[in-house]
């Protein structure tokens, strides 16, 4: 009766069959219809009668299902982020779970796909509560071998339910689900591969979740495992047993998904699978040799199919690449692990071995690189994944787990490759270049491990000599035409072993580059020259490429009007290295070099990284010995007209202008910012006074902060009338601390104020009580966390200016209102102390923490008022899910102002305290692995400050801690060079004023210390008895 085709029924059939018509009015009547008819009760159980009923065609079967799991997301749970009105009924929903799981037996794949989804969906929302009994009747039909298609269906959904399992079900669901799956996974002669592996696939997301428990519920966790495990891996060693076969992507989608499940035993149960281990790692390493064979075939040689970008009907990749990138994570989780790499014992140099001929370049590759450089290059730069990509990462985990083991192996490996190679070539081999290209592929990826400074010498000296001996043997060019890619590896990886190769190898290939950038080579060989002198040309010694700089700056001109948008960047990195290193030719370099550059960057310049690209390039230019003039002299009689005739300009090219001027502006001599104000100043002032434009209105202001930087109190005098040029100032800087201005055109308001305030402090002085309202005003209307940081470090920059009086500068912020707070004094304090931590750079943190002991000294009644946010409460809960921190946000205790301003100093204190133990466990930790067991690790600096509770660091020590905080926050990028430049704060040694402070405040006022240590967390107090 089910299969009978109601009026209800007819209706939507004909609806949805109009819905694929080619006539578009009919088209249109009936999506309309359908639209209409989903917003009345029943639609969706009509869309599950539809979907169910075998008479129907196909096509529209298939359809029905989409349409109704949209239904469901729309119309099923109320206070859904999609849900619409109206709801669906019980009665409703009762009859569209029954009608689906009626059809998870279709034996059409697509329509068994849809209908499982539509399961998924509704079980999302209903499972397990409102549908208790979807579970055992999965589990019932995987049971019922007779019924293939039902054991399919179900197997769909449990696959896509799987991954919303928790806690609370995985106990009782494991015992009865997995021996069910095991069934199907050993019964080879019943279930066919595909089923299999989706029986694989549930066990792999249900391993996930118990794995993602562990860490709370180890013990049960393992109750529950540990039984099964064996079982497991037995099966998983029957599978993997087998050769690999070629043309056989079922197979290999089989062992993908066992690997899969391998890799989340070994990641998350690792104790417990080391015996049974040794059992698997047989079959284990046949897949992986029997692997390169057919990967070898079907990739390398491309003589069979490696079935590129075939995926299942779920949409799961069953390519051989994907099989053999997951064969490489398996492989890097085993090594990773302390206990299992050791199973693996003397065979890692037969992995490496092995691994590196996956390095190979692929037929696919050289065809695609060969045709089109650009892909060539953005696969370069970018490292898109690939097996080469993963080959080299687990190489990677082979040196850091292995130590010096793995660096031999390395060694070891590489050197029999290259000889296969030399012995391939003799032979006649067409494809032996191929090999020495993966071999010096893996070199180079492996560089900066290989030479790392707790590499022993004789390890340095191996690799060095290795890598001559295979790039010497290819450095002329007689074969360049015919072997491309493997010139352009030994080009781009030459410079990363300068430090241990000879430097008469080095500067042959430096010569090399430049020949070849001047030949007409395959676009990869210049690809490659270019990376080598951009690596080569900085170490080069100086005067060494002189006699051919101006050959190479031709050469490099006539590239850039052939290069594409992929390679125009790196030829212009290689530009601005070629000017850095030819200042001998710097009267040549802006005549030959600045037109094409110029003309580069206008044609680009709504590109980002093009352009910024250009701009570096001619900064160079502009910073090489007498190049400077000449080229404002260039670039003024174009840009004044853009920014004098806004309107007519294209996009980008004004904010571009105005970053060009900026450029030129840094560390300018004075005459040439004076030539750049008297034509571009006013044009500057009238875009930040009336444009909207928020990448012009950011570039305009770090415009006008260059040119006060630059010019100084001179630039008052510039003008007809120095009184204009302040005012001007003042209102540019009006307008951007404007709080109706969005935020992002103001976001760099706090840099250019900061530089009125150091360049001309007499004249911001008489407007201080109105700057500091308007900083106020602007913080508490900002909606970007980067304006609020440079806002705060405007008000500590304040705080320094106010020394000796810096009371004063707190009375002022009481007497200036804030919206919703006492006065400001409470609202930037408020502001301050949370957002200190967030605070990046090494000189706005100076700034900063050292402006909060500036405050904390004053010890100004009207701080102590002032109660901030303090330590976050800590849930009890033990595992807090999205649903659970949705309900209970974050809570905060409360704590005196001056006690939080303590907290943060010791935070800062820990923190530059914490960077150079980093540093010694890092130089450790590879000694770690070569000593077995030897832990110790050489931590003098700061046990000798803790030996006593206030007992004074030395010089030494206050210098060590200052280097490692200067080190890793200049890293972060976040320096603006025009501050660090020009203010004296800059010159702090963190480290060394915050043991002064600390020790002076303590004996100051030892009470009222004590007391707000009260305050503190054990390691901010640690951090305190450190100094």
């Amino acid at each position: 009766m089910e299969n009978i085709v109601d009026q209800d029924q007819q209706w939507l059939v004909s609806c949805l069959n109009a819905t694929l018509g080619i006539n578009q009015e009919v088209r249109s009547f009936a999506e309309a219809s359908l639209n209409q008819a989903s917003l009345q009760p029943g639609f969706g159980g009509a869309l599950s009668k539809v979907a169910a009923n075998k008479e129907v065609p196909l096509g529209l079967r298939q359809l029905a299902a989409v349409l109704l799991k949209q239904f469901v997301k729309k119309h099923w749970q109320e206070g859904d982020d999609s849900f619409e009105h109206p709801i669906a009924s019980s009665e409703e929903k009762e009859t569209i779970r029954r009608h689906l799981l009626m059809s998870l037996d279709d034996p059409h794949t697509k329509m068994c796909t849809a209908i499982s989804m539509a399961v998924g969906t509704i079980a999302s929302y209903d499972w397990p509560e409102d549908w208790p009994d979807l579970l055992p009747l999965l589990l019932k039909m995987i049971n019922d071998h007779t019924n293939m298609n039902a054991v399919n269906g179900a197997l769909r959904c449990l696959n896509l339910i799987s991954g919303d399992m928790d806690d609370t079900m995985m106990p009782t669901l494991i015992p009865m689900l997995f021996p069910c799956l095991h069934s199907i996974v050993s019964s080879p002669q019943i279930f066919d591969k595909p089923l299999r592996s989706k029986a694989l696939s549930i066990v792999h997301s249900c391993v996930s979740i118990l794995g993602a428990m562990s860490g709370v519920y180890k013990t049960e966790v393992n109750a529950i495992m540990e039984p099964m495990i064996k079982t497991w891996m037995d099966q998983f060693s029957i599978i993997l047993e087998p050769p690999v076969q070629p043309e056989d992507p079922d197979d290999w989608c089989l062992r993908m998904d066992v690997l899969k499940c391998l890799n989340q035993f070994v990641q998350r149960y690792s104790s417990l699978t080391e015996t049974e281990f040794i059992a698997i790692l047989g079959p284990l390493w046949k897949t992986f040799v029997s692997t390169l064979r057919v990967y070898e075939l079907s990739s390398i040689e491309g003589t069979v199919d490696a079935y590129q970008e075939r995926y299942d009907s779920d949409g799961v990749e069953e390519s051989l690449d994907s099989f053999v990138i997951q064969l490489f994570e398996c492989l890097l989780s085993i090594i990773g692990s302390r206990k299992l790499v050791k199973v693996i014992g003397k065979n890692v140099e037969e992995l490496v071995y092995y691994t590196v001929a996956f390095l190979q370049m692929t037929d696919q590759q050289i065809h695609t690189w060969s045709v089109d450089s650009n892909q060539y290059v953005a696969d370069e730069d970018e490292m898109n994944y690939s097996c080469r990509v993963s080959g080299a990462l687990l190489l990677e985990e082979v040196v850091s787990s292995c130590g010096r083991q793995g660096i031999d192996a390395i060694i070891g490996a590489a050197t029999k490759r290259f000889s296969e190679s030399q012995q391939q070539k003799a032979a006649g081999l067409s494809a032996w270049w191929r090999m020495r290209e993966a071999t010096v592929f893996a070199l180079a990826s492996l560089s900066e491990h290989l030479l790392a400074e707790e590499i022993p010498p004789h390890s340095k000296s191996s690799v060095g000599e290795l890598i001559a001996r295979i790039i010497t043997e290819d450095i002329g060019i007689s074969g360049i035409h015919e072997f491309p890619f493997l010139y352009a590896r030994v080009f781009s990886s030459i410079a990363k072993f300068s430090s241990v190769i000879n430097h008469e190898v080095s500067e042959q290939f430096l010569y090399a580059a430049i020949e070849a950038i001047g030949m007409d080579v395959p676009p990869p060989v210049k690809v490659g020259a270019c990376r080598a002198l951009s690596q080569l040309l900085p170490e080069a010694k100086k005067g060494l490429a002189e006699p051919h700089i101006m050959k190479l700056f031709l050469s490099l001109r006539d590239l850039l009007n052939q290069a594409s948008n992929e390679t125009l960047h790196l030829v212009l990195e290689t530009l601005q290295v070629a000017v850095k290193a030819g200042h001998e030719s710097s009267t040549s370099i802006e005549l030959i070099l600045s037109p094409v550059i110029l003309n580069m960057w206008v044609m680009h310049v709504s590109d980002p990284f093009i352009s910024i690209d250009a701009v570096e390039v001619l900064e160079a230019i502009k910073n090489a010995p007498g190049c400077i003039r000449p080229l404002v002299s260039r670039v003024v009689p174009a840009i004044g007209p853009i920014l004098n005739n806004l309107q007519k300009q294209p996009d980008g090219l004004v904010a571009g202008s105005l970053d060009l001027v900026t450029m030129l502006l840094k560390n300018a001599p004075s005459d040439v910012v004076k030539a750049l104000f008297d034509i571009c100043f006013d044009s500057i002032i009238r875009i930040v006074l009336q444009r909207d434009d928020h990448s012009e209105l950011q570039n305009a202001t770090e415009c006008l902060a260059a040119f006060v930087c630059g010019g100084k109190q001179e630039v008052l005098s510039w003008g007809d009338d120095s009184g204009f040029t302040m005012r001007s100032l003042l209102d540019a800087a009006s307008r951007l601390l404007d709080p109706a201005m969005e935020s992002s055109g103001s976001l760099f308001v706090g840099s250019y104020i900061l530089q009125l305030i150091l360049h001309l402090p007499s004249e911001m002085a008489q407007h201080m009580q109105d700057l500091t309202a308007a900083l106020v005003r602007r913080m508490q209307s900002s909606q970007i966390a980067g304006l609020k940081s440079s806002l705060l470090l405007v008000f500590a920059r304040l705080v320094h200016m106010s020394v000796p009086t810096v009371e004063n500068f707190i009375n002022l912020l009481i007497t200036i209102p804030a919206e919703d707070y006492d006065n400001s004094l409470v609202y930037v304090m408020s502001e301050w102390t949370s957002q200190q931590g967030e605070i990046q750079g090494a000189y706005q943190i100076k700034v900063t923490t050292t402006a909060l002991a500036l405050l904390l000294a004053t010890r100004h009644t009207e701080l102590g008022k002032i109660n901030v946010r303090g330590h976050l409460i800590k849930s009890n809960e033990q595992i807090t899910t999205r649903s659970k921190a949705k309900l209970t946000p974050e809570r905060w205790t409360q704590m005196p102002l001056p006690a939080k301003i303590l907290a943060l100093l010791a935070d800062a204190m820990g923190e530059i305290q914490e960077q150079v133990l980093v540093v010694d466990d890092e130089d450790s930790d590879w000694e770690e692995v070569q000593g077995e067991g030897d832990l110790e690790t050489d931590r003098d600096l700061l046990s000798s400050t803790g030996s006593t509770c206030f007992n004074r660091p030395t010089y030494d020590q206050l210098n060590a801690m200052a280097k490692v905080f200067n080190n890793e926050n200049e890293e972060d990028g976040y320096e603006d060079d025009l501050l660090c430049g020009c203010d004296p704060l800059n010159e702090i040694n963190l480290a060394n004023y915050l043991v002064d402070f600390l020790m002076k405040f303590s004996q100051s006022d030892r009470p009222l210390f004590d007391h707000l240590c009260q305050f503190l967390t054990a390691a901010q107090r640690n951090a305190i008895s450190m100094v």
